[in-house]
């Protein structure tokens, strides 16, 4: 594994993107891995390293998150920046055709890129997310993004971690102590921190509403994996049955989760990867 970042732009300003490589470098085969709302590129260790002897394996921090910068103007925090620095990204690494991973928000990113003609993803997983995303969920997210406790310890904040991530599933003790590690840093201040921008968070100040994304979603023409996990609520089962009319779609549940799936478990590694290296 090896730390890298390139230099990206946004409306108002330069900044960092940090990303974790895995295997080759030159392996022409790349593999791009992007996390959740709140997460990093860090929680796709196990899994990268489960495929680094097939692909390329690139995890980045999506802007604001993990060791990426923070913006300066707030409000630039959204899904046409984060699509076209993936953009960037894929134009950095120098490929012209990539797979992709992506688990909740890293889901969307990589629908959205998907979508649009000329796309460079060959194959597609979607992690527990899907194009239609429930208001009751959005207002379960909210109770905590944007939120900036403070800790003391390491100890505190992993049991803050699983506390708010519970719907992760059963993980390790030495998985939590990973996600805990990785998914925070310790300030000036002394005090440990979550690694994000609170920031991130403020689109979630106005009243929540479903969000509807069928029209990206249909105009996919891929072939896609749709993981779900089993007690989800951000993916309905309606919805993951309803993406299955799209050709070339598949549907795999994982049981005891809920949203989402960490792919840190072999079996949920194993199902993914299957996928990936079929058509390989």
């Amino acid at each position: 594994m090896h730390s890298k970042h390139f230099l990206a732009i946004s409306p108002h300003s330069f900044h960092r993107i940090a990303y974790t490589q895995w295997g080759d470098p030159q392996n022409p085969r790349v593999l791009i891995c992007a996390h959740g709302l709140t997460r990093n590129g860090r929680d796709f260790d196990a899994f990268a390293q489960a495929l680094e002897n097939d692909y390329r394996v690139i995890c980045p921090d999506v802007i604001g998150r993990g060791k990426s910068d923070w913006l300066t103007y707030k409000p630039d925090y959204g899904y046409p920046l984060y699509v076209s620095q993936m953009a960037a990204l894929i134009a950095h690494i120098g490929v012209e055709e990539i797979d992709w991973v992506g688990t909740s928000m890293g889901g969307l990113i990589g629908m959205l890129l998907a979508s649009l003609p000329g796309t460079p993803i060959r194959r597609m997983v979607m992690n527990d997310i899907g194009p239609f995303i429930p208001k009751a969920a959005l207002e379960r997210l909210k109770e905590y993004v944007g939120q900036a406790p403070t800790f003391d310890a390491i100890e505190a904040l992993e049991a803050y971690v699983r506390k708010i991530s519970a719907p992760f599933g059963p993980l390790t003790d030495a998985q939590w102590r990973h996600l805990a590690v990785h998914g925070s840093y310790r300030n000036s201040d002394g005090k440990l921190h979550l690694a994000y921008d609170p920031a991130i968070g403020d689109a979630f100040k106005d009243e929540q509403k479903d969000v509807d994304l069928w029209m990206m979603w249909n105009a996919v023409r891929c072939p896609v994996l749709v993981t779900r996990g089993e007690k989800s609520d951000l993916l309905l089962r309606e919805t993951a049955e309803k993406m299955k009319v799209r050709p070339q779609t598949e549907v795999a549940e994982i049981p005891e989760v809920g949203h989402a799936p960490m792919l840190m478990d072999q079996k949920q590694i194993d199902v993914v990867r299957e996928f990936l290296l079929r058509a390989a």
